[in-house]
């Protein structure tokens, strides 16, 4: 699974399959709800851990008929399949000079794992721009939901099942507003953040009224390391891989950090990164 993360960590899975339609997905899910076997969607693997020994199930990965964009001129709006990159999805606005999906410019991963995360910033989420969820559950028959009856919170939807499909609002704005936001919250992720490695984004999800950031570089714990994964110089809620770190080596870490706040402070850092196979 290293070569499915973008922490380039982890162990391998029992069984990968890359369902390229509707049909080939609702037979895999619904085979292992039957048989008892463990299943999970992954995407572009920006916000997974994977465990060294890892995964005794089936990883699913989302293929051909996921992938596709469709966009509503009159409408200003996009519906996008789940496996679709939401940085395509971002750059469709961007040409039509459409508001609403500025935030997420930069954010690495699929439509579907922003949207079952409800992936933003400290201000906005993708929630803001959902206008309907069509989800596969673990039968394998569809629904849709619309935005307004999905239970949105701070980086969770309470969506149950694979989002097949999404359907996201825009509308029309000035287009040197839209650059100039966008540009803006490049400039921010180019300054504050470690692209260039590999690192599976923020870790820890922001207490209220709290960062995690601030919290951890409070600390001093900016460059700490265990073994080859080690908190970013960059960002404190950021933890890269240097080379050869281990799952195990990342799970130390952050119960390390999580043990530290909660002393100074007696906040407990909650995970954002996504656990397979621990």
């Amino acid at each position: 699974m290293a070569r499915h993360t973008t922490l380039r960590i982890g162990g391998p899975a029992r069984f990968y399959v890359r369902a390229g339609s509707v049909s080939a997905l609702s037979a895999v899910v619904s085979l292992c709800t039957r048989e008892g076997i463990p299943w999970t969607v992954v995407g572009r693997g920006s916000n997974l851990l994977v465990a060294d020994e890892g995964f005794s199930g089936v990883v699913i990965s989302l293929g051909r008929d996921f992938r596709s964009i469709q966009v509503d001129e009159d409408d200003c709006s996009i519906v996008a399949g789940g496996g679709a990159l939401l940085s395509a999805v971002v750059q469709e606005t961007f040409r039509r000079n459409w508001q609403g999906l500025e935030f997420a410019v930069g954010t690495p991963g699929t439509v579907g794992g922003a949207v079952a995360m409800n992936a933003g910033t400290r201000e906005e989420w993708m929630s803001s721009a959902v206008r309907s969820v069509t989800v596969m559950d673990a039968e394998g028959h569809l629904g849709k939901l619309p935005g307004s009856a999905i239970a949105w919170g701070y980086r969770t939807s309470g969506i149950s099942g694979v989002v097949v499909e999404c359907e996201l609002q825009a509308h029309q704005c000035d287009p040197f507003y839209i650059r100039g936001k966008m540009e803006a919250a490049l400039a921010r992720r180019q300054q504050s953040q470690p692209l260039g490695q590999m690192c599976c984004g923020s870790v820890f999800k922001n207490p209220e009224g709290a960062s995690a950031a601030q919290l951890i570089e409070g600390l001093g714990l900016k460059g700490v390391a265990c073994g080859d994964a080690q908190v970013s110089d960059k960002h404190a809620n950021f933890i890269v891989n240097n080379g050869a770190a281990t799952a195990a080596d990342m799970a130390a870490l952050m119960r390390d950090i999580q043990q530290k706040v909660r002393e100074a402070h007696g906040i407990e850092l909650a995970p954002e990164v996504r656990f397979l196979g621990f």
